[in-house]
């Protein structure tokens, strides 16, 4: 007598449950809030007036490879076009990798790209790190885009496997009379502090 109390329970609640499931997602769907388009909207109409004044773009990426088979790619938190001519950019992050394995990254607070596309001037502290060894820092570099060249605008200081290292200019090229080897030079009174590594 219980086994079938039990039986017919089960029975009716295999009916019910499903049902009221279907009721209780029937409700939901009819008393949901309809969505307003117009609120959805990410942008305040004060902030679209401001992109249409100044247009910019964020995150932008620019890579590319050089004559001589060099990539390059920069990268930046934001860019826009410039006042004059070109685009400017902020927060601006490179890297530049030669035919012979070698690779330099750069960063910078900002940059300037010129109107033809082939030089991308870096300033406000330039932070320069090779697979050499080498860690430099100057106020400002251009980076040629068409041809593997990387040249400080002043003096630059750091340091590298020889030691600390402090010189008028530096410069990434492809080695004269060495086609496909690069070098970093440094020139314009070079001081250099010796600090042999320990055996």
């Amino acid at each position: 007598m219980a086994r079938d109390a039990h039986s017919r329970l089960v029975g009716w609640l295999k009916v019910i449950l499903p049902l009221s499931a279907l009721a209780i997602l029937s409700t939901l769907f009819l008393v949901a809030r309809t969505v307003d388009p117009d609120a959805a909207i990410p942008y305040s109409d004060v902030e679209i007036a401001e992109r249409l004044r100044e247009p910019r773009m964020t995150a932008p990426t620019l890579a590319g490879v050089t004559r001589d088979g060099a990539t390059i790619t920069v990268t930046a938190a934001e860019a826009r076009p410039a006042e004059e001519a070109g685009t400017s950019a902020s927060s601006v992050r490179a890297r530049l990798e030669t035919p012979d394995g070698a690779h330099t990254a750069l960063s910078a607070g900002q940059a300037q790209a010129d109107a033809s596309g082939t030089l991308v001037t870096l300033d406000s502290g330039v932070l320069l790190s090779n697979s050499a060894g080498y860690e430099m820092k100057t106020e400002a570099l251009q980076l040629r885009l068409d041809t593997t060249q990387a040249t400080s605008t002043g003096p630059v200081e750091g340091f590298g496997p020889p030691g600390q290292i402090e010189a008028g200019g530096m410069e990434i090229t492809e080695a004269s009379g060495a086609p496909g080897q690069y070098v970093l030079v440094f020139n314009g009174g070079v001081r250099l502090i010796y600090q042999p590594r320990n055996p």
